[in-house]
């Protein structure tokens, strides 16, 4: 929850003489906004018992969505126009798996892509008699609807060593398609690989490059693995997660980077985190998360992670043969050195957002010891995360719940704004009940009016946040937060 001390009195003092400064000057300050984008909600769990979700968003306007499902024996396949739709969408069986021999048992991993032209899915599967002879397959259709196409199995992805191969992915850098998989070179562990692809899509040609292996201790809790690679592009870099250790609890994401001019065949060209980007939260009940997949907004403007975890820590018997993995999403930041911010899985329900001040767009309403205040850089992101919910003393009121204290709202007391736990009184629910409102400075921002004090609104105030009139521009601009 606390940050360095040192670096962050520095920014307090730095935030202060601004404040003091626009304060004398009796001007309304906007400084040039960081990246930011609309706030987007969702509700989670977005499908239950489906794990390893992929998500596609195509220019037909639908999002089109597939996963493992608990049999291990089949392909589904469901599509909406927006990304809560899926959880309701029809869900079509494209393919089943063979009655034996190759393509027999242990289906995996689903995932759908569109490439000249035509559908592909990639998937793992096993042999009827030898369910652990997992190995990589394509499909194809050319039908304009994958639901409704007739599926043509183009085979298995051949790779260097006949092994142990899954969770194939593939993407386009510089006008190149690569082919990214997990593999287990003959008496190793389980790595990550990639591989310019040849002529067609079930294809790779030249250099096979290992790009991690499971080393650190996150990576190899009960079980030594590098699994599931997922990739993100965004200005100029490419980030691939992937998923390590166990599929329990210890299931989690790591990360690699890379410049997208790189040789990415050279492994010295991407860069290793050396702590997990996205991992358990006991705090959120959220355990196990991984095996994600990315993709966008509605509007465009927002970046998805898409990612399976469970709602429980500990699990009776193998972790495979446990059905309740389920598909989730939620927004994805992006720090100011441009690599990507997951934070942590949020809790069940609606998904939270940031309160961006809307004269200091670089600022973000946080907690800090249970104070509220609004700051720049805000680590970890969750302090700054709160769920929009209905108002603890309703009356078409909204509170703010904290994404990482779950139970603890932002209320108000003596002026005051605080993050607390819910004590079941009426004065906490009435202090921690607001009016949303159209944004004092801006209709297109949001204000949020104090139900037990009409007038008065929740405002930054310096670094701190305050609850007071606002009846001046200083304080209508100070009064309106963005949503994002």
């Amino acid at each position: 929850m606390n940050a360095a001390v040192p670096r962050r009195f520095a920014r307090r003092l730095a935030v202060v003489a601004l404040a003091v400064a626009t304060a004398f000057a009796g001007q309304v300050v906007v400084m040039p906004a960081a990246q930011a984008s609309p706030g987007v909600q969702f509700t989670n769990s977005l499908a239950e018992h489906r794990a390893d979700p992929h998500v596609f968003k195509h220019t037909d306007g639908f999002y089109y969505f597939t996963a493992t499902v608990p049999e291990y024996d089949r392909i589904v396949l469901r599509r909406a126009t927006t990304i809560q739709g899926l959880a309701s969408a029809p869900e079509t069986v494209i393919w089943r798996k063979h009655a034996s021999g190759e393509m027999g048992a242990h289906i995996w991993a689903p995932e759908i892509h569109f490439i000249n032209g035509k559908w592909y899915v990639y998937f793992t599967a096993g042999r009827s008699d030898d369910k652990w002879r997992i190995r990589m397959y394509v499909l194809e259709t050319s039908d304009p609807n994958p639901l409704t196409g007739t599926w043509v199995e183009r085979g298995r992805i051949v790779t260097p060593w006949d092994t142990f191969s899954l969770d194939e992915t593939t993407f386009v850098a510089n006008g190149v398609r690569y082919l990214s998989w997990a593999q287990a070179e003959p008496g190793g562990d389980s790595s990550i690989y990639i591989a310019r692809m040849g002529a067609d899509p079930w294809t790779i040609t030249g250099t096979v490059t290992k790009l991690t292996s499971p080393t650190l201790v996150w990576e190899t809790r009960r079980n030594r693995v590098n699994e599931g690679p997922a990739v993100i592009q965004r200005d100029g870099r490419i980030f691939l997660t992937y998923s390590a250790s166990a599929t329990d609890a210890n299931y989690c994401l790591g990360m690699l980077s890379a410049s997208s001019t790189a040789d990415l065949l050279n492994p010295s060209s991407w860069t290793k985190s050396q702590t997990p980007v996205f991992a358990s939260n006991s705090a959120t009940s959220q355990y196990g998360p991984g095996h994600n997949s990315f993709t966008v907004s509605e509007d465009g403007q927002s970046d998805i992670l898409v990612y399976h975890d469970r709602s429980y820590r500990d699990i009776v018997g193998d972790p495979l043969n446990n059905p309740d993995r389920r598909t989730r999403v939620q927004k994805i930041y992006w720090n100011a050195d441009g690599t990507p911010n997951f934070g942590i899985p949020v809790a069940d329900g609606v998904t939270p957002v940031r309160l961006k001040s809307y004269n200091f767009p670089d600022r973000f309403v946080r907690h800090w010891e249970y104070r509220a205040k609004v700051e720049a850089g805000v680590n970890p992101l969750a302090d700054s995360q709160f769920r929009i919910v209905p108002g603890l003393n309703g009356s078409g009121t909204v509170s703010l719940e904290s994404t990482n204290f779950p139970g603890y709202y932002l209320r108000h007391r003596n002026y005051e704004f605080w993050v607390e736990r819910n004590d079941g009184s009426a004065l906490f629910r009435n202090d921690a009940s607001f009016f949303q409102r159209a944004g004092l400075a801006d209709s297109s921002a949001v204000s949020f009016e104090s139900q037990n004090f009409p007038g008065r609104y929740l405002r930054h105030n310096g670094t701190t946040v305050n609850l007071t009139t606002a009846t001046d521009t200083v304080a209508r601009a100070d009064s309106t937060f963005i949503l994002e």
